[in-house]
Order: structure tokens, then sequence, then C-alpha cells
């Protein structure tokens, strides 16, 4: 059963959260100096509003009111409670909503409000030494880019034109023509002796010898043939348990690159969204700050968005090259940049490492490999000890015989002179053909060995890995069941603390930052454990 992730949390419900801050500030200030505040008519709440994690956002947010607000002056000017706010319509798109919503007028000389005019707002900007720079535009245009696509197409794209895993299909392809070969007889031999000086010529009582020819085919000892075409194949063999192998490693591969694009893009997000949040924080800084707050509370705030916009720095460089190493697995020029799917689905973890391990010793390419080496060294060692017996040769020769008058035979009859004739070798160098033996036999000794150290190497990597995948799922049930709620938890107490001026900004924003650092480590703990699972995948070889 495949487990999804959970999509990103949506902005609006969180950034309703932050709106309970401009109640702090602004009806904290009021009741300090003795201000009323003037609520406007509610409006409808949006509809698609998220709870965070199962979070009530709604009920956090909710003050009771304590009694019916009435507009009164602050410095013969009037200003209105949060709720108005709230209720204002969503901005456009590529807008803050929020931040818009969250902007205070700082008062005036005259000792009235400003309206929210653009000049009010520069010399907020100003006053606070933030004053706003033009916006830079990109000198270099993006890369192309694939659409979003599953890890599987991805998987099936390097597998169809990676060149190392087709130079081992090639070499596959050229170990099947090798059988045919060692199958065959040798080639047969021609041999034609003649005799250039007439009087040197051999003679017979049928005439004289012109040319002597003959052909000879050796043979060899049954089974030896046989046994060498049966060494062959066993070679196929191994040269395709190499290219499975050498598929499982592109796969592995493939799927880390993926789930490194995957992790980059999602923390990407994570900080995105959470940038938006302290910008409103800053907002909510700033007006406090205008209202008598701490000017400390809004340096902090800027230094957190710097410190946000480093870390986006340093995960578009990590995502760049993870992009680089998937687009160098699929065979396509560096500039396309390949993109993951939002979902990421991680099965589960196998729990019985017995299946797992007797599953590896059927389907783990490297041990099939090793099993037919072992096949093919106990066929040479057959070989050799078929050395012990005689090859054998066959022929026939043809004497053409000359009775011209030059004869010395007075009974030249011109008749060609067939004969057959019949060898064998002698293998009587019996030191060499059992070294031959003695050799073969510490070679097929030596790849069992190696056979028994691989499976031992082999267990040991499953084991770890299923504890790895164990831990790391438990690491995410943990963050996902306990540590992100308790410490939204956390964040809910220290937004009360903070409308009540029970708590500092330091606070609150610190709350934020681990609530990022747990979303983010949340993150990585899902692609870890989805590269875990895949080095199992190539590790066992084949589903389970």
């Amino acid at each position: 059963m495949d487990r999804q992730i959970p999509q990103p949390t949506t902005k609006l419900a969180k950034r309703l959260l932050l709106a309970a801050l401009i109640a702090s500030s602004a009806s904290g200030c009021a009741s300090q100096r003795d201000v009323s505040v003037s609520m406007a008519p509610p409006q409808v709440a949006p509809t698609n509003s998220v709870a965070i994690r199962a979070v009530d956002w709604q009920q956090v947010l909710s003050e009771p009111e304590t009694g019916t607000i009435r507009p009164v002056g602050y410095n013969d000017g009037v200003v209105f409670a949060a709720p108005t706010l709230i209720a204002q319509a969503p901005a456009e798109a590529g807008e803050r909503s929020t931040g818009k919503a969250l902007q205070l007028d700082p008062p005036k000389e005259d000792g009235e409000l400003g309206d929210g005019s653009e000049g009010d707002k520069e010399a907020v900007g100003k006053e606070n030494g933030n004053e706003a720079a033009p916006e830079k535009k990109e000198a270099n245009s993006p890369s192309p880019s694939f659409p979003p696509a599953s890890v599987d197409y991805y998987i099936s794209t390097a597998l169809a034109r990676h060149p190392k895993l087709l130079a081992a299909r090639q070499r596959v392809a050229a170990a099947t023509y090798v059988i045919p070969q060692a199958k065959a007889l040798p080639d047969p031999t021609f041999n034609n002796t003649f005799w250039p000086i007439q009087d040197q010529a051999l003679e017979t009582a049928a005439g004289r010898v012109g040319h002597q020819m003959s052909v000879n085919q050796m043979v060899p000892f049954p089974k030896k043939l046989q046994t060498k075409a049966v060494i062959a194949s066993r070679e196929v063999q191994i040269a395709q348990a190499e290219v499975d192998l050498i598929a499982r490693e592109i796969t592995e591969s493939v799927r880390l690159a993926y789930y490194e694009v995957w992790f980059a893009g999602r923390a990407i997000a994570i900080i995105e969204e959470t940038k938006d949040l302290v910008a409103d924080l800053t907002d909510v800084a700033e007006a406090r700050y205008r209202s008598g707050g701490s000017q400390q509370d809004v340096l902090r705030a800027q230094l957190e968005t710097d410190r946000l916009d480093e870390q986006l720095i340093s995960l578009r460089k990590q995502k760049q090259i993870a992009q680089a190493d998937l687009a160098t697995l699929l065979q396509q020029p560096v500039g396309l940049v390949p993109e993951t799917t939002d979902r990421l689905d991680i099965a589960d973890t196998p729990q019985q490492i017995e299946s797992l391990i007797s599953l590896a010793e059927q389907c783990n390419p490297k041990l099939r490999g090793l099993a037919w080496e072992i096949q093919r060294d106990r066929e040479k060692q057959r070989l050799a000890c078929l050395q012990k017996y005689p090859d054998f040769t066959v022929g026939v020769n043809w004497g053409l015989i000359s009775d011209s008058s030059s004869v010395l035979s007075p009974v030249a009859n011109g008749h060609d002179n067939i004969s057959f004739n019949l060898g064998t070798t002698l293998p009587i160098w019996r030191d060499k053909i059992d070294a031959g033996i003695r050799e073969a036999s510490h070679r097929t000794s030596s790849t069992t060995r190696r056979l028994e150290a691989e499976r031992d190497e082999l267990y040991g990597k499953i084991r770890r890995l299923i504890a790895q995948a164990d831990a790391l799922s438990e690491q995410r049930d943990i963050y996902e069941d306990r540590i992100i709620p308790r410490t939204e938890d956390t964040l809910k107490l220290s937004i009360a603390d903070y409308r009540g001026k029970r708590t500092d900004f330091f606070t609150l924003i610190e709350t934020y930052r681990e609530l990022l650092m747990f979303e983010t480590q949340l993150a990585r703990i899902d692609a870890t454990l989805a590269g875990t699972i895949a080095q199992l995948d190539r590790t066992v070889g084949c589903p389970y």
C-alpha cells in the first residue's frame, strides 16, 4: 500500500492566525491609551480556508468579546479592530493580501492618524531605515523544463537510452554469437605437395607423382565441443546478469536524484510560505513600533527574512544540482530541467527479513551472476578433465600420377592414388593436464567463496536498510503525530501570550523557526525514507 505525502498547507489558513496579532497590536495600544476601537460589520469569511494539520485555527483566532466596542478618540483619531481587516477582499494574484491587511499608519504630526496613503507608507519605511529598493529583474531567462512527471517515467526514459546499459546489452548480444563458434569443428586443412623439378619427382610403378594433395579434419574427443558451448552459454548468462545489475544501479540513481529534487522543491515551498508569514509579522512589528512598541522586534523580523533568503539561495542551488544529475541520467541536456510531482509515493517498509533474503538469493543480479560464474568454472573444470583424452584427425589423400614417356616404370598406367588417414593426439604430458585441472578447481573454489562473501554482505545490507527504514518510518510518525502538532500548539500559546503582552516577538519568531525546521526535517525524512526503500529494491532485485 502506498502512502501519500500530505500537500503543503494553504497560506490563507496560516495567515488567519496572524490576523490576531493586529487585534493585539491595535486593541492593546487602545487599552493602554484609553482608546476605544470601532468594529466594522463582519463580512463572510472565505469557505476554502483549511485547518493546518487538523488544527482549528478559527477557534484559535477567535476572541471572546467582553463588551460593545465603541469608537473614541485617540489623538483625535479613530482606529479600527482587526475583524474589519480580516474581512477585506483578497488581493490580486501575486500580491500579499494579508500584508496589505496588516498595514497600519503612524500618527501624524498634527495628532491624526493617516489614511494609509502611499506617502505615509514611504514615511514609515524611511523612519525604520528600510527604504524600499527597486526590484531587479533577472537577466537570464529561465531554463526549459520537463512537465512534472512521476519517478517511473524518468526511470523508463533512463533505461531506454542510458549508454552504459546499451553497452551492456551489446555485450550480451556479442556473447550469444560465441556459442556457435565454440561448438563448431575446427577448420579443415588442405595440403598440396608437388615437385617442380621433374627429374626429382617421386615415381611409383604406376608413374611419376606430379601432385600429392590431402584434406584433413581434426575431431575433438566427444563432449569437448559440447562443454565449450555450455561455457559460452554461461558467459551469456553472466553478461545478462551484468545488464540487470546496471539497470538496477541506474534505477536507484534516478530515484535518489528524483527524491533530492523533490526534497529541494518541498523545502523551497515551505520556506516561501514561512517567508510570506514572516513578512506579515514584519508588518505587525512595524505597526506596534509605530504605536509605541520596540524597534527591536522590527529588526528581528527583518533579520529573519534575510535568513530565509539565504536558505532559499542554498536550496535553489541544491535543487539545480539534483536536476542536473537527473538530466544526466536521462541523457538530456543539462539546461533542460526535470521537475517532480508534488506527491511522493512511499511504499510500506517490509517487515519479514527472511522473505527478503530468500527473494534476494533468487533475484539479486550480482548473486545470480556469481552463481553463473560458478557453473561456468565447473564446466571449465570438466573441460580440463577431458584434456586427458585424445583428439582425432581424419583425412583423405589424392596423388596425381603421370604416365608420360619420361617415366622409368615399364608398367606405368597413370592411375591416380587415393588413400585415407586417421590420426590421434597423444596426451602424455600428465603434469600439464593435472595442472590445468587444479587451476580450474581453484577458480571454482574462489568463485564459490566470492558468492558466500557477497551473500553475507547482502544479508547485512538488507538488515541495515530495513532497520534504517523502520527508524525513519517511526521518526516520520513522531513528527507527524506529535512534534509538529505540539509545536503548533506552542505556536497557539505564543500567539495568545503575544496578544496579552506576556511574551516578546523573539519567542514568536523562534516558534515559527522551530515549525519551519520540523516541517523541513519531515520532508528530509520522507526523501530519505524513499531513498532507503529504493536502495532496498536494488539490493533485493525484484518486487517484494
